[in-house]
């Protein structure tokens, strides 16, 4: 039996991963449950699945923790769900959590020599060298969620660093495929909303109609497989049923394949590197699938990829500095106050603000998220104030 803790189960992973566990109630139980502030739901799951300890982030909230949830603990605020993340009775760690809130618990599964499951990108961004450092010296298991490095993970099975030449991600492309630079400029968060094949939290949707996401899974890449970024790709995929291709040193390439959904991913990161049958998932159909295509990224019309791959090549804190400033960015499109394209111009004022230092703690990685927020609220702020008097 493989005890869960599911940081962030009311969120699109967390609803997938209890849906595997549903599926398999003989091989997976649940041992915790978090959410940040969506409460019935939470309610719902922990009376479903009876965890022994469920988690409220938002202390604004805990009057409304219940009283009636037998074998359930009940804790409030933001430390007591990286506190789950080392608990004893805990075998692997899902940590679905969105944005830099993901750190903390990342590193703490790590240094407690949990198998963590990954799907919080902005982690392994914000704090790679120690996320990894945490692994090597907790002795912990870091396992993607994430399809695009799930696909990898499974395309290197058996195989040596050395054999590896290249890796190349897919992106669907997201709704606005195909627009221009200038179509872009009149855009509305609702139309970003509107992916055409994941469904997904708002903030990860505009992520990924921007190709955030993909800069994102690039840098991911880097610290996950130990490559160089001239050595990661992107391409865009609008089926998005080919998750991710490996190329080989003797040309050989190798790719995972199968239609989107998260249910896959996630059922491989816990049971790595077995595999467990799972008749409910969707078996791939080549000729029902049709044709598979493939295009360049345009940078021109989605110049986040290009400044997110930039971040990472530069190192040090610009990851985190990216991060946190397209948080800051994505927040304030949702609340139209900057322009699609413009998201770009507000994360690269958080990049200037921040630099180039080192990681050389948590300390480092908490400063410069917090310099980039500043940054990236005032370049917000002066766009505001400029359209406003013109």
């Amino acid at each position: 039996m493989i005890r869960i803790a599911l940081l962030g189960s009311t969120g699109s992973i967390g609803c997938s991963a209890l849906e595997i566990v549903r599926r398999h109630p003989d091989r997976f139980e649940v041992v915790a449950l978090s959410a940040n502030r969506s409460l019935d739901p939470l309610i719902d799951q922990v009376r479903e699945f009876r965890p022994r300890v469920a988690v409220l982030a938002d202390d604004t909230l805990g009057s409304g923790v219940p009283t009636d949830t037998p074998g359930t603990k009940w804790h409030v605020g933001r430390q007591a769900i990286v506190d789950l993340a080392s608990r004893d009775d805990v075998d692997v760690v899902i940590n679905a959590l969105v944005g830099f809130a993901g750190l903390e618990p990342t590193l703490r599964a790590l240094e407690a020599g949990k198998r963590l499951a990954l799907a919080n990108k902005e982690s392994l961004v914000a704090g790679g060298e120690l996320v990894m450092a945490a692994a090597r010296s907790g002795g912990g298991e870091l396992v993607p969620i994430d399809s695009e490095h799930s696909a990898i993970l499974q395309c290197l099975a058996g195989s040596r660093p050395e054999d590896v030449q290249r890796l190349i991600l897919t992106a669907s492309g997201g709704p606005f495929r195909g627009r221009s630079a200038a179509e872009l400029d009149a855009v509305k968060p609702g139309e970003a909303l509107q992916h055409p094949t994941w469904e997904m939290g708002p903030k990860v949707t505009i992520d990924s109609a921007s190709l955030a996401n993909k800069a994102l899974e690039v840098i991911e890449a880097h610290y996950l497989y130990g490559l160089d970024y001239n050595r990661i790709e992107a391409v865009v995929h609008p089926q998005s049923i080919i998750h991710s291709f490996v190329e080989f040193v003797d040309g050989s390439v190798m790719a995972q394949i199968g239609y989107p959904t998260m249910e896959l991913p996630i059922l491989y990161a816990l049971t790595w590197p077995e595999r467990a049958k799972d008749s409910a998932l969707q078996t791939y159909d080549p000729v029902r699938a049709g044709t598979l295509t493939f295009e360049e990224i345009d940078h021109d019309a989605f110049p986040m990829f290009g400044v997110g791959v930039e971040a990472g090549r530069r190192g040090g804190v610009s990851p985190a500095a990216f991060n946190a400033a397209n948080e800051i960015a994505v927040a304030a499109f949702l609340e139209e106050r900057v322009s699609f394209r413009e998201m770009a111009d507000i994360v690269r004022a958080g990049l200037d603000r921040v630099g180039t230092r080192r990681v050389m703690g948590v300390d480092d990685v908490l400063a410069a998220d917090r310099e980039a927020r500043v940054a990236a609220r005032e370049a917000t702020d002066g766009r505001r104030r400029h359209t406003e008097t013109t």
